[in-house]
């Protein structure tokens, strides 16, 4: 068996990185302009509300569904890409970062705009609902980061097994090729030593002879 010569390390990628924290500056910078924006009926807040309030009530949504509760719903889904991208930026030993950043994140902003900007409202209900959508995102990465170690351990171990497999054929095909043939029959009768018996007596063979 031939020796096992190793070259130089391959080089881990780190590409999963790098778009991860770049899409999440760049979500984080959209979250912030959005919350920190000092005058939020410049955003147009209210008509958009209110056209997704008519489209939900065309669709059969009770009207009980009002601007509060919808205002919750658009709080969580304003979080899930953020605690996504954050699940996908942490390695997997930092996760738990993710779970204190989230409200920690959401929290600072609900104080600045209690403090600074006048016209915005603080409420423990959006951290609680940012909290909450960041921790769905979270759950997602979670996941798929699972799923995706899950596939990649499953073709690594096959890809050892079909290597394995093509050695002992290999292997097998080479000790074949190497065994020398048995000789016919005339060739052993030829030999010095095939009519020699250590009890005196002579072989007895069977002759391929068809009847």
């Amino acid at each position: 068996m031939s020796d096992i010569v190793l070259g130089p390390r391959p080089p881990r990628s780190y590409a999963r990185l790098w778009i991860s924290t770049c899409l999440l500056l760049i979500y984080t910078a959209f979250v912030l302009v959005v919350t920190m924006w000092p005058s939020p009926e410049q955003l147009e807040f209210g008509g958009i509300a209110d056209r997704v309030l008519r489209v939900l009530y065309r669709f059969g949504v009770p009207e009980q569904f009002g601007f509060t509760e919808l205002e919750f719903l658009a709080n969580v889904a304003m979080f899930v890409p953020l605690g996504f991208l954050l699940g996908l930026a942490l390695p997997r030993r930092g996760w738990w970062l993710a779970v204190l950043l989230i409200p920690a994140f959401s929290g600072a902003i609900e104080a600045t705009q209690g403090i600074a900007l006048s016209e915005r409202v603080s409420t423990l209900t959006d951290v609680a609902s940012n909290t909450i959508g960041g921790y769905i995102g979270l759950l997602l990465a979670m996941i798929i980061r699972a799923l995706i170690h899950v596939r990649d351990q499953t073709v690594i171990e096959r890809e050892i097994w079909e290597r394995n497999a093509a050695y002992l054929r290999a292997k097998a095909e080479l000790a074949a090729r190497n065994q020398p043939e048995p000789p016919d029959l005339a060739t052993q009768m030829l030999e010095p030593g095939f009519w020699s018996n250590p009890r005196g007596e002579a072989p007895t063979l069977k002759l391929p002879i068809s009847r």
